[in-house]
């Protein structure tokens, strides 16, 4: 009769990567509202109280989600632009990021959608962060390629972006059939104009 092996404990860091995905899940699937630490703690296959441990609340654990959200989209997005040559390739290639995560992550995205993100404070806070943190990345690559341009006038062109970028994703869920190259298509056909005439402007004569 062989000695059945103890369970080897799951590292601190994998079990707080999947206790967030599968509150992904779950929050996607209810609502924030209507989720419960307790089917999110039976689907992960831990005990409530450790899930109190690792995120504190219902709304820290939301906040994990949106946290690892933003962080990933940061990393994603900066690779991106970082193998860019010209002004528009970075532009193209940051945008083809955002809507490839958009796609490859639609649980996030229709988590960050759902009315937590409205009624939780943390949560706003973390959206909120997400986009800045992508207005910031546009503005400080916009300013390395346009070197007399003002550093309120990037900001705005970011922002310009950043919300285009936004809606046109929100539009794209009533669209399966655009994708993440045809999304950037379209938004390079609008935006890139008004960026270009200002890095046009702002060349040596």
């Amino acid at each position: 009769m062989t000695t059945p092996q103890p369970r080897r404990r799951m590292p601190k860091a994998q079990r707080k990567a999947q206790m967030l995905d599968v509150a992904e899940r779950v929050f996607a699937e209810r609502g924030y509202l209507a989720a419960s630490m307790d089917e999110i703690a039976e689907r992960v296959g831990v005990s409530k109280p450790m899930l109190y441990e690792y995120f504190g609340s219902k709304e820290g654990l939301l906040i994990g989600c949106v946290h690892r959200a933003r962080a990933e989209l940061l990393d994603r997005t900066q690779r991106a632009v970082a193998g860019g040559g010209t002004p528009e390739e970075v532009l193209r290639r940051g945008l083809l990021a955002f809507f490839e995560f958009i796609a490859e992550h639609k649980r996030s995205w229709t988590m960050l959608r759902q009315e937590a993100a409205v009624t939780v404070p943390g949560a706003v806070a973390e959206v909120e962060s997400i986009r800045t943190q992508q207005t910031d990345l546009i503005a400080a690559v916009l300013s390395g390629f346009a070197r007399g341009i003002d550093p309120l006038e990037a900001e705005v062109f970011a922002e310009v972006v950043v919300g285009a970028t936004e809606r046109l994703a929100l539009w794209c869920e009533r669209r399966p059939e655009v994708g993440p190259a045809l999304a950037t298509d379209y938004a390079m056909g609008v935006v890139w104009r008004g960026i270009a005439r200002r890095l046009d402007a702002d060349a040596p004569g």
